[in-house]
């Protein structure tokens, strides 16, 4: 029957009242042998069949489906999550068997298990069908979404049935199959045209039996048939009460049908019906809460609940047999037998099969035995940091966590609280000892991972797939040294290149060279329409933000802010002021008076350069200029780099036009000491930029870019050997690209 599932306990063989239907008016025959009576040995007992070794079913494990190779059975987490299995009869380890989230399953009486979408079978569409005659297969999935249709039951390992609603509200059974040519559906023809919510029965000797609803609004009925699934055509038909439609137990052999009805006043009770005389015979069982199971086995009924011993009637004659002390479950297999999870003095707890004999009296043998509830894992410690401060760790952190056995996995996940982005992975079993730990570089996707709030949500469960699993959650804070030269808050310095149609991009490298070569990590594009702006330079945290911004200056002089955002964009820009075009270069980025605020310098038309200190206001982001000197004219490039030879504030370097490059130490008051000579040569670059700590030794660094490579500029915190060259991966082939890099 479809049920709903929630974190409340169910049993297995739900058969108590989901939703009350009433049925009409009708004699029913006596109840069979008193319920009431004693369990113990009596005349009409079923014989018992020896049993060899057999496998374990744990006893917090409820069955919920069955057939001659194993069976199906969930047990709850703690938390009221269900988690199902697959047990083979014939030993091993059980088959975990994953179900999309707030979804469900269900089974026909086979090795095929349906995993939908929704806990309520009859409303699952997207589907996933597990042969568990071969777990190691992938699983199939069919979309009934896309055809309109309703899960109906399991028919096989690659099809099912299904209800197609039709466009007018109408419905039909179809036979809905996958193969290697797509999804193929077959109406089901015979019955009624106004036939609807349908529900089905464990499939056996190629049929189902199929509940539906039917007849005139005001006076709607139920019916049964028996479906051919080879013709896909009705066989046989029989008249019910109503359709049964999340409230019924449909069954069937090859001399009886029979469903599970309900009537105020009576209780729960079966109706069957003899397939070669229609003779109709209705078993009473009781109040309706009380859980009861019923299954059909040849022409005997077998039922009981969890305070009832396990009973099976005989519809043709009436004779009662007790089959086991006590009983909780049942489920039954398409091979005509049905597997019940109960208590034999004889044999113990266990799981029993109950088949008919060559007489066709019940048999039972047992087929598992009950076993205590599988041992789980417990986090017995955990050691994650409050806070990890990359840099000072090499780019590294250890998280690690204390299981209370070896044979465990742990799985893993990292997420920013900002922006969801995650990293997932799982922890393998340490070669000795329960001590489960993970080494993370700090990257996520291979880009370095923001700064900021992370919540470590970690669950271990053991290799078995057995017992509870364990999951524990804890925050830890990401924290590296602001770089002034990125928009990404992940430490990593960012490049900013535009090309030739006014598109910027935007360059991550990695925090640190790999293999002692500096790579970009990821490229995204800024936007177009920066073609507006003679210069774009990047100057630094200049109002506070801890990310990297921006100015730029467009070909009327006006000079704008962009604000970094710290996600790797920029907000609107705003306006500092115009006449900014009296200037020829410009460079920022550096903190060139000691006050802990990046200062922006401005060579004019006249060669002489201006200092703008910073403010740390994004509305006025500079105070009014203040005059270096005179004779920089015979710069071609000006480029502020930081502090890169130990003086108390940034230096700048300056590239004259014959190509030597010079260095300017910053004196700490906006102004330099006496040039130093770097070297000649520098004028096979059309770019140079101070890019903050590339390498992340404590330096600034200087990335040179032209049409022979782009190559890192380590600085040594020497005056004398101010740089060692170093070659990188960063715009391979793009040397004559971009005519701006900041």
């Amino acid at each position: 029957m479809p049920f709903r599932s929630s974190g409340t306990r169910l049993s297995t063989a739900i058969l108590a009242v989901l939703a009350v239907t009433a049925l009409g008016a009708g004699t029913l025959a006596s109840a069979p042998a008193a319920l009431a009576a004693t369990s113990g040995a009596a005349p009409g007992t079923a014989s018992v069949a020896p049993s060899a070794a057999l496998t374990a079913f744990p006893k917090d494990v409820e069955i919920t489906g069955t057939s001659a190779d194993g069976f199906f059975g969930y047990s709850f987490t703690p938390d009221g999550e269900r988690k199902l299995r697959w047990w083979p009869y014939g030993g091993g380890a059980p088959t975990p068997l994953g179900h999309p989230e707030n979804g469900g399953w269900a089974s026909s009486g086979g090795d095929v298990v349906a995993l939908g979408d929704d806990n309520w079978t009859v409303q699952m569409r997207s589907l996933t069908l597990r042969n568990m005659a071969d777990p190691t297969a992938p699983g199939v999935d069919i979309d009934l979404g896309a055809l309109g249709g309703n899960y109906v039951a399991v028919l096989g390992p690659a099809s099912v049935l299904a209800q197609v609603t039709r466009d007018d509200g109408t419905a039909e059974l179809h036979i809905v199959s996958k193969d290697g040519a797509g999804t193929t559906s077959r109406k089901v023809s015979g019955l009624p045209a106004d036939a609807t919510d349908f529900t089905g029965s464990a499939v056996r000797d190629g049929a189902v039996l199929v509940g539906y609803e039917t007849g005139p609004a005001d006076a709607r009925g139920g019916g049964r048939a028996l479906v051919d699934l080879a013709d896909a055509t009705v066989s046989e038909t029989y008249a019910s009460a109503d359709s049964g439609y999340d409230f019924t137990h449909l069954m069937f052999s090859g001399s009886q049908v029979a469903w599970l009805d309900w009537k105020s006043g009576t209780g729960m009770f079966v109706t069957s019906v003899d397939r070669a005389t229609g003779e109709r015979t209705q078993t009473v069982l009781g109040a309706r809460d009380s859980e009861w199971y019923t299954e059909l086995v040849g022409d005997w009924l077998v039922y009981g609940n969890a305070s009832a011993p396990v009973r099976a009637v005989s519809l043709t004659g009436g004779e009662t047999r007790v089959l086991a002390e006590s009983g909780s479950g049942s489920a039954g297999a398409g091979d005509g037998s049905a597997v019940v999870r109960g208590t034999r003095a004889a044999d113990g707890d266990g799981l029993f099969r109950i088949a008919a004999a060559q007489d066709g009296t019940p048999t039972v043998t047992k087929v598992a035995d009950a076993a205590e509830p599988a041992v789980g894992v417990e986090i017995q410690g955990a050691d994650v940091p409050e806070v990890a401060h990359l840099d000072r760790t090499g780019g590294k952190v250890t998280l690690g966590w204390t299981l209370s056995r070896p044979d465990a996995r742990l799985d893993l996940t990292l997420t920013h609280d900002a922006t969801g982005r995650q990293l997932r992975t799982r922890v393998t079993a340490p070669a000795t000892g329960t001590d489960f730990t993970y080494t993370w570089d700090g990257t996520i996707a291979g880009v370095d991972a923001p700064n900021g709030a992370y919540t470590v949500d970690v669950t271990a469960r053991s290799l078995d797939g057995l017992g509870e699993i364990a999951g524990q959650s804890f925050a830890m804070t990401v924290d590296r040294t602001a770089n002034p030269h990125d928009y990404t808050d992940n430490g990593s310095t960012d490049l900013l290149a535009r090309d030739a149609s006014g598109v910027l991009w935007r360059d991550d490298l990695r925090d640190r060279p790999l293999d002692g070569r500096v790579q970009p990590a990821q490229r995204a594009r800024v936007g177009g329409g920066w073609n507006t702006y003679k210069q774009i330079e990047a100057v630094g945290d200049l109002a506070g933000s801890r990310a990297g911004d921006l100015v730029a200056l467009d070909g009327s002089g006006v000079l704008w802010h962009y604000l970094g955002k710290g996600d790797g964009t920029f907000a609107t820009r705003a306006r500092v002021g115009g006449g900014w075009n009296v200037y020829t270069r410009l460079t920022g980025g550096s903190d060139l008076d000691g006050d802990g605020r990046t200062d922006l310098l401005a060579a004019d038309t006249s060669g002489v350069l201006w200092f703008y200190k910073g403010t740390g206001s994004a509305a006025a982001p500079f105070a009014a200029r203040a005059r270096v000197g005179g004779g920089w004219g015979v710069y071609d490039r000006l480029t502020a780099v930081g502090d890169i030879a130990g003086t108390a504030a940034g230096d700048l370097v300056a590239r004259d036009r014959s190509g030597v490059l010079w260095l300017y130490q910053g004196n700490g008051k906006g102004n330099f000491l006496s040039r130093v000579r770097v070297g000649g040569g520098w004028n096979v670059y059309t770019h140079l930029v101070g890019a903050g700590d590339v390498d992340n030794d404590g330096r600034p660094d200087l990335i040179a870019y032209g049409a022979d490579g782009t190559y890192l500029y380590h600085s040594t915190g020497s005056v004398t050997a101010t740089f060692v060259r170093r070659a990188t991966s960063l715009y391979p082939g793009e040397g004559a690209e971009f005519n701006n890099i900041a």
